[in-house]
C-alpha cells in the first residue's frame, strides 16, 4: 500500500491585531479600494469588512491617535470701508485626512462633533 503526504501552504493564516490594523489602513490611501487591499493580501472583501467590525468591538479601530488638533489662528480682515457688501458665507475649514479623503467644516462646528466626523469620514 502507497500513501502520498501533499504538503502545501497553509490556508488558514494567523493575522495579529496590528496586522489586521496595517491592512485595513491601506484602504483609501492613494485611491486603493477595499477590493484592491483584499487582492494585494489575498484576501475576500468580506475579511476587510470583518475585521474592522471586529477590531471596532475591541475600539481599536478607527485609530484615535490618528486624531490630532491642530492649532488655527483665525485671522479677520478689515472690511474694505468703500463697499458695503457683507461677506455670505460662513467662514469654513478644510482638513485633509490621513485615508486621502477631505472633510470641510463650519469653523463653528463642536469639537465633540468634529471628532465623531473624522471617525465616520476615516471608518468609511
Amino acid at each position: 500500500m502507497r500513501h502520498e503526504v501533499i504538503v502545501g501552504v497553509e490556508r488558514r493564516r494567523r493575522w495579529s491585531d496590528e496586522q489586521k490594523l496595517g491592512v485595513l489602513l491601506e484602504a483609501g490611501v492613494a485611491g486603493a479600494t477595499v477590493a484592491d487591499v483584499a487582492r494585494r493580501h489575498d484576501l475576500t472583501r468580506q475579511h476587510i469588512y470583518q475585521w474592522r467590525r471586529e477590531l471596532r468591538r475591541k475600539r481599536m479601530w478607527p485609530r484615535a491617535e490618528g486624531i490630532v488638533f491642530l492649532p488655527l489662528e483665525h485671522v479677520v480682515e478689515e472690511p474694505d470701508k468703500t463697499s458695503d457688501v457683507e461677506p455670505k458665507e460662513a467662514p469654513r475649514f478644510e482638513i485633509v485626512l490621513g485615508n486621502g479623503r477631505t472633510l470641510r467644516c463650519d469653523a463653528q462646528i463642536e469639537d465633540d462633533d468634529l471628532v465623531r466626523l473624522i471617525r465616520l469620514v476615516e471608518a468609511a
